[in-house]
């Protein structure tokens, strides 16, 4: 417990990135460590950009991530974490949901959706691991299961077990809504799977180019 882990999770209002924070932090509390935590939402309710800074480790002073530290970028929703590049530390990891949520700014004509914010974070130089978590979620009967699919994403890439973060998302369910632990179980199995088979086919393309 010598370095405190900077998390960055970041989507649109109701995609439950605000939830998926506070289980983190229960998962590195249940470890003993030291968690600071803030959110900023901008008309949340109505599918605004939403931010969650999450920081642990053996004593954290401040929530606040600071630009070009973040361990790791959660993107629930693909545009707005390639607006969020920048506060990945250069060896940081972004874990990208393809899905699309275009943010009511990209309705009104403020703001342009870009053609492929994935592609536009790796020609950047950012290590990217995407996979289409709406759509997992969707295949599992409910979009809502999105943030559990990020989650089971995230937990490798964590300072403790996946099984950890894992009892966390069930908990929640356990006494008040058994019949849901099962199909949560089968959401983080599935965000862990997609995550894996990111990497490999980045591995995969690594040797491909060398």
């Amino acid at each position: 417990m010598s370095k405190i882990t900077n998390i960055l999770v970041v989507g649109t209002g109701g995609q439950g990135v605000m939830t998926a924070t506070e289980i983190l932090a229960e998962a590195a509390i249940a470890l003993g460590h030291d968690v600071k935590k803030t959110e900023v939402a901008g008309m949340a309710q109505r599918g605004g950009v939403v931010s969650s800074h999450l920081r642990f480790g053996p004593r954290v002073l401040s929530p606040q991530i600071s630009p070009g530290t973040a361990d790791v970028l959660l993107g629930f929703e693909a545009a707005e974490g390639m607006r969020w590049r920048h506060m990945l530390r250069p060896d940081g990891l972004a874990l990208m949901n393809t899905g699309r949520l275009v943010p009511p700014v990209v309705d009104i004509g403020l703001y342009t959706y870009p053609d492929d914010p994935v592609a536009a974070m790796r020609e950047a130089g950012t290590r990217v691991y995407a996979f289409d978590a709406s759509g997992i979620a969707g295949e599992l009967g409910d979009i809502r299961l999105g943030n559990t699919v990020m989650l089971g994403a995230i937990s490798d890439q964590l300072s403790f077990p996946a099984e950890v973060l894992e009892q966390c998302v069930l908990k929640r369910f356990a006494s008040k809504k058994p019949e849901l632990v099962e199909l949560n179980r089968r959401a983080f199995a599935a965000g862990r799977a997609a995550a894996q088979a990111a990497l490999r086919g980045e591995s995969e393309a690594c040797c491909a180019a060398t």
